[in-house]
């Protein structure tokens, strides 16, 4: 909501010594001109008051009636208008009260349109003052439901990124369940245990944007356990992490998909044994990790499929850090790298 420029305590205290000072000032310039000390303090101050009067009224009235560029001499007639308005309350009431003394009238008679102008400036400035300030109230407020929406949209496409990316690997799962419950029942009861507890701390992983690396790795390996059921022998898996990595912050279930993709193509295509390594270092203040699988080119076109996987993963880290370069892949000596760098200054200005 916008808020009104006259609730700002630095606000009152700046509008109130000003017309006190201004009061002073005018009634040492009336009483210069031969009016009495009684008379200047009175028509100094009869006049401010009211003049403050009609800047309150035209604050207020910019408030609940902005007007648009192409409508600005709206600000202008306002201004004309309420200073003729101030003038004649004002020539009338001092009339009133002095209309005996002649030599007072006829200075106030005088004195009219230097009052007029006075009044009009006054107004004026007043009025430009509370356009300029409640335009940018106004663009600030409208900055601010964008930026709502955009973070309401990002955090919805997150939340579809990370959705996708669970079906594939649940079907293989039950799949595989599904092949051992003929032949192998204890390692299908013991499977469905291990999927159970992934997935229930899949949802628990839900809530929160950011994880350790510690606890993102123990998370990882519920699902290389389900995975070490379905490949046997056949997957075997290095984690080697630096100790200052472990309480580094990095984004929640960002690993998983990453490491499915590694299997997919690093035992998908092969009959033998397949080591999948995963390393995590410190650089730069960001959290480097590297994860490298078997790689044939030749036998690995086929089921490149369409590269969801990584693609997802990539448009991830740009929503939540707005870089491009987090996420790397090479190809070297049949090994393919991707490697992942997490920001930790993110974390600290932002999610703290």
């Amino acid at each position: 909501m916008i808020s009104s420029v006259t609730t700002g305590y630095r606000f009152r205290i700046t509008f109130i010594s000003w017309w006190l000072i201004w009061i002073v000032v005018q009634g040492m310039v009336i009483n210069s001109y031969g009016a009495s000390f009684s008379q200047s303090i009175t028509d100094s101050i009869l006049c401010n008051l009211l003049l403050a009067g009609c800047c309150l009224l035209i604050i207020n009235n910019m408030k609940f009636y902005l007007p648009q560029k192409e409508r600005y001499w709206y600000v202008l007639i306002m201004s004309l208008v309420l200073s003729g308005i101030w003038l004649v309350l004002i020539k009338t009431i001092l009339k009133l009260i002095y209309k005996s003394d002649e030599t007072y009238v006829s200075f106030l008679d005088k004195s009219i349109y230097i009052r007029y102008m006075i009044g009009f400036l006054m107004i004026g400035c007043m009025a430009v003052i509370s356009l300029l300030w409640y335009t940018l109230q106004e663009q600030q407020e409208a900055n601010r439901r964008k930026e709502q929406a955009e973070q309401m949209t990002k955090d919805a496409e997150l939340l579809k990124l990370r959705q996708q990316l669970q079906p594939h690997f649940l079907f293989n799962s039950l799949n595989s369940i599904s092949a051992l419950a003929g032949s192998q029942p204890e390692k299908a009861r013991h499977m469905i245990q291990q999927l159970s507890d992934f997935l229930r701390g899949t949802l628990k992983r839900d809530e929160h944007t950011s994880v350790t690396l510690e606890d993102e790795l123990h998370h990882l390996q519920l699902y290389l356990d389900i995975e070490k059921v379905r490949f046997g022998q056949r997957l075997q898996t290095a984690i080697e992490i630096e100790e200052d990595t472990k309480k580094m912050q990095i984004p929640s279930l960002l690993l998983q998909p990453i490491v499915e993709n590694a299997i997919k193509f690093g035992l998908y295509d092969t009959t033998g044994e397949v080591m999948i390594t995963l390393s995590a270092i410190q650089k730069d203040k960001q959290l480097q990790i590297t994860i490298n699988n078997p790689f044939d080119e030749e036998t690995a076109v086929s089921t490149q499929g369409t590269g969801f996987g990584l693609a997802s993963i990539h448009r991830r880290l740009f929503l939540l850090f707005a870089r491009n370069d987090l996420l790397k892949t090479s190809k070297a000596a049949a090994v393919f790298t991707t490697t992942v760098l997490i920001p930790q200054y993110n974390y600290e200005s932002n999610h703290h």
